[in-house]
């Protein structure tokens, strides 16, 4: 007889198809053409968006919610869905309006300035995403933007694959076991990352709500899936993720290349919010040393400081990393390689960055992850 799978692997798999049909279940099964914006950001005086249009097969017949065989089917729905290219997508928020097209993988980039101003009692806002079809009906869709408050001081900026996770995109399966097999999950963000990253949201004094910029090299076909993970364990705010789009298709079967992509958008933020001071997070397994302390000579005064998570304890990458140091130091700056989110809170307590709370926070879900 056929061995029978063990209870927490089918668990696991059951969630990780319950997730994967997620996106398609706000059309209820009937299909057609559907608008999906990622979460948007900017300044009061500009925003950008990133969605998709695509089109997705109808369900067919009918099949109860929250089962196992419409999970499969919706998942075999979204495995069959196809962008929508050159129609023209229309942002609107709060009487400010533009209209972008979607490129040949129904991507669309939006770009809006600001004419009307944001209401600036609060930071996340919302805008609605119209396109015509051919047939005269349109189709609307929305968009989350977050804008931060007039008082933030500091912007973050963070890799997430090995330096808020231990597993990144390159080993998906992994990373998708280790999120949601029962006790395991908890293992999947690096011990004390969660207090580390909502004491650097809050501030010194536990009010500035900064921006939190996540960056990736992964596709954005993985993005429900970081947007649970962050969730899960906490981790503020959004959150706000910038992948990549690997371009996967018949035609192209391989990914596009991820070339600069990293300081692109480090350079984009920096000209967004022109004013502030910036925090960088990475880690020593990839570049984020030498990109951020080139990012640093390039752009003086306006890095605070770069907390690198030390994955590898390689004598000789440590030696390297020790003269970016010193050469980020020379331009104004601090860097700090750490294996320990407590070490990285302490230094940054110690330079006003957060608060006495948001330290001992740190040092406490650090010794319960160690722990664990």
């Amino acid at each position: 007889m056929p061995r029978r799978v063990p209870r927490p692997i089918r668990n696991t798999l059951r969630k990780l198809l319950h997730l994967a049909a997620r996106p398609m279940k706000s059309d209820r099964g009937r299909g057609g053409v559907v608008v999906h914006a990622y979460r948007g950001y900017g300044s009061p005086t500009e925003v950008y968006v990133m969605g998709r249009v695509f089109h997705q097969p109808s369900l067919g017949l009918p099949a109860p919610e929250d089962t196992l065989y419409r999970d499969i089917v919706d998942v075999l729905r979204r495995a069959v869905r196809w962008g929508v290219k050159h129609v023209d997508v229309t942002l609107s928020l709060n009487g400010n309006r533009k209209t972008v097209t979607t490129d040949r993988d129904g991507y669309f980039d939006v770009h809006l300035m600001i004419d009307r101003p944001l209401p600036a009692e609060r930071s996340w806002h919302r805008g609605t995403l119209d396109i015509v079809m051919r047939d005269e009906r349109t189709v609307r869709g929305e968009a989350e933007i977050y804008v931060p408050p007039r008082a933030v001081d500091l912007v973050v900026i963070s890799d997430i694959d090995d330096t808020v996770m231990y597993t990144g995109v390159a080993n998906k399966l992994k990373m998708m076991y280790r999120l949601f097999l029962k006790k395991a999950h908890q293992r999947t963000a690096f011990p004390g990352v969660s207090a580390f990253y909502q004491a650097l949201f809050a501030g010194a004094d536990g009010q500035r709500r900064r921006p939190m910029l996540y960056v990736s090299r992964g596709p954005w076909s993985i993005y429900e899936v970081l947007e649970e993970f962050f969730q899960s364990n906490g981790i503020p705010v959004g959150p706000i993720l910038f992948l990549r789009e690997w371009g996967l298709s018949l035609q192209r079967p391989l990914p596009l290349k991820a070339e600069d992509h990293k300081t692109k958008l480090i350079e984009q933020m920096l000209s967004l919010y022109d004013n502030l001071p910036f925090v960088l997070i990475g880690d020593s397994g990839q570049h984020d040393p030498e990109v951020y302390a080139q990012i640093v000579r390039e752009y003086p005064g306006r890095i605070r400081a770069i907390y690198i998570r030390n994955v590898h304890h390689d004598a000789s990458r440590d030696d390297a990393i020790a003269e970016l140091a010193e050469r980020v130091q020379d331009d104004g700056c601090m860097l700090v390689l750490a294996s320990d989110s407590a070490i990285m809170a302490e230094h940054a307590y110690a330079h006003g960055l957060i608060s006495a709370v948001g330290l001992e926070a740190v040092r406490e879900d650090s010794r319960r992850g160690d722990d664990d």
